[in-house]
């Protein structure tokens, strides 16, 4: 039972450890610097988002159209 008790305080201080390095290590600037975003910032970033979606969408329904009508009428002047 005595080495389960020691393994497992191994296991916590590394993880306690490592809890500790979080803010100083590669991105523990990005860390700091983070915060969270207004409810305008926020709005604005979900507006984008769904207007890049949208415009996405409708490219690549452009493109279904294309080939689904546009290839038989390709095909039947090649005949």
């Amino acid at each position: 039972m005595g080495k389960l008790v020691e393994a497992s305080w191994t296991v916590q201080k590394r993880i306690e450890g490592r809890a500790k390095r979080l803010g100083k290590g590669k991105y523990g600037r990005v860390l700091q610097m983070a915060r969270k975003p207004t409810q305008d910032e926020f709005s604005k970033v979900v507006q984008l988002t769904a207007l890049g979606l949208l415009l996405i969408g409708a490219v690549g329904f452009t493109i279904y159209l294309i080939f689904q009508y546009g290839g038989p009428w390709l095909a039947g002047l090649f005949r």
